[in-house]
């Protein structure tokens, strides 16, 4: 049984269930699918282990900072639309309401800002980066608030108790294609980035040999018409192999937001 579990947007649940269960087909090895809770379950000692997992580029860069990382880059998504190059990355869209005065980053002095999790790259870091990047910190926003997810941050941007939230594009992507009632309330005012999108990892406790046919399934699901339609429903046209150092941007910014030095 290989293990796989999703740490990122439930919005993309049905594309990781179909992609987990391709891989099972292509490896004739029973596959199934799960929400990731600790990091600890990659570790193979851990009762409900994971083997496989979709997960936030941020939290990959914080388990390759332990010595013992219990995890590596197996491949990543390229997402369709012409803003991603045919490229394994993403961006950050920064969302205000529909009927909002903000027509870009540089007017959100004092505004309220909405954030899913300091855990998130998309949702935090990257927004985090960009004001040190314009000389600026956190006390440039009047108020922020936590909200637990991406489409929280949304529904608070909707109801008016935020003014604005920064949302990881291929998750707005989704929404803008599944719910135009919604999409159409609100208005993406600037992208952050881009970055290397988050990843496929695999366990390290995984054998090299499995781990090459998981690389060549994925990296070929595209090319099986009925599998390829399941990609497509969640935006993704394929998955490239990736490596480590496509992170290294992401572990920057991270750094200089945490006031790491090297």
């Amino acid at each position: 049984m290989l293990r796989f579990a999703s740490f990122l947007s439930p919005l993309l649940y049905d594309s990781y269930d179909a992609i987990t269960r391709y891989v099972g087909e292509q490896l004739a090895c029973p596959t199934s699918l799960s929400v990731g809770q600790v990091l600890d379950e990659f570790r193979a000692e851990h009762a409900q282990r994971i083997d496989v997992a979709f997960l936030c580029g941020l939290l990959y860069v914080h388990l390759t900072r332990s010595p013992d990382c219990p995890v590596e880059v197996l491949a990543a998504p390229v997402v369709q639309g012409q803003h991603y190059q045919g490229r394994p990355i993403y961006f950050s869209n920064v969302i205000v309401h529909r009927d909002s005065d903000y027509k870009k980053f540089a007017d959100l002095q004092g505004s309220i800002w909405a954030y899913n999790e300091r855990a998130s790259h998309s949702g935090y870091n990257i927004v985090m980066y960009s004001l040190l990047e314009r000389g600026l910190d956190d006390s440039y926003f009047g108020m922020m608030i936590e909200t637990g997810a991406h489409r929280a941050s949304l529904q608070a941007v909707l109801d008016g108790k935020a003014d604005v939230t920064a949302i990881d594009s291929h998750v707005f992507d989704v929404l803008c294609s599944r719910e135009p009632q919604i999409a159409a309330q609100l208005r993406s005012i600037d992208l952050l980035g881009p970055t290397a999108i988050p990843p496929i990892v695999i366990a390290r406790h995984v054998d090299e040999s499995t781990k090459q046919h998981i690389r060549e399934a994925l990296c070929t699901m595209h090319l099986h018409e009925a599998w390829a339609k399941h990609l497509h429903a969640g935006l993704i046209e394929r998955f490239v192999p990736i490596t480590d150092s496509a992170y290294d941007g992401i572990r920057h910014m991270w750094e200089r937001v945490n006031g790491v030095t090297v």
